[in-house]
């Protein structure tokens, strides 16, 4: 398997259909939560809804550059989410992660090898390899918060 399949991969099985590494993934995961447990506080940590937002955010950004744009995502805003109000506005965020992952999954799948070591908009980033692998690891990190503070929250009912 070449390795821009294999990075693609690795990214579907993290959000839409894998279990290898955490037995589940962002869609099953994100399944059975409504807006009233995506918005739950507890104490000082980001709420699901918060979370899924900010992997969003750099899905998104990421897949911008994929498909010609610009570099435009800060770190400083990658914690604003929208307020969820509603059922419809938690399914317009869960939806929109999952797409723009797929989608994501979809060009990395296509890129060759040459594109994979090239640089990623700017040297200081590195190669596109390097922020797709860093894009699976840091959504696996929030990843690993979301299914904690899902059983706290399920603690709670």
């Amino acid at each position: 398997m070449e390795s821009s399949q294999q990075l693609a991969k690795r990214f579907r099985e993290l959000f839409l259909n894998g279990t290898w590494i955490a037995n589940t993934n962002y869609q099953e995961l994100l399944s059975d939560i409504n807006w009233q447990q995506a918005t739950q506080k507890i104490g000082s940590l980001n709420t699901i809804a918060v979370l899924t937002f900010h992997i969003k955010y750099y899905v998104e950004g990421v897949l911008q550059v994929f498909e010609g744009g610009d570099l435009n995502i800060k770190d400083k805003y990658s914690f604003d989410a929208p307020e969820i109000k509603s059922e419809a506005d938690w399914s317009s965020l869960k939806n929109n992660l999952l797409k723009h992952a797929e989608t994501s999954a979809t060009h990395i799948e296509a890129m060759s090898e040459k594109q994979l070591k090239s640089v990623f908009v700017d040297k200081k980033y590195g190669s596109y390899r390097r922020n797709i692998e860093g894009l699976i690891e840091h959504s696996y990190y929030h990843f690993g918060q979301m299914s904690l503070i899902k059983k706290m929250v399920n603690d709670i009912k």
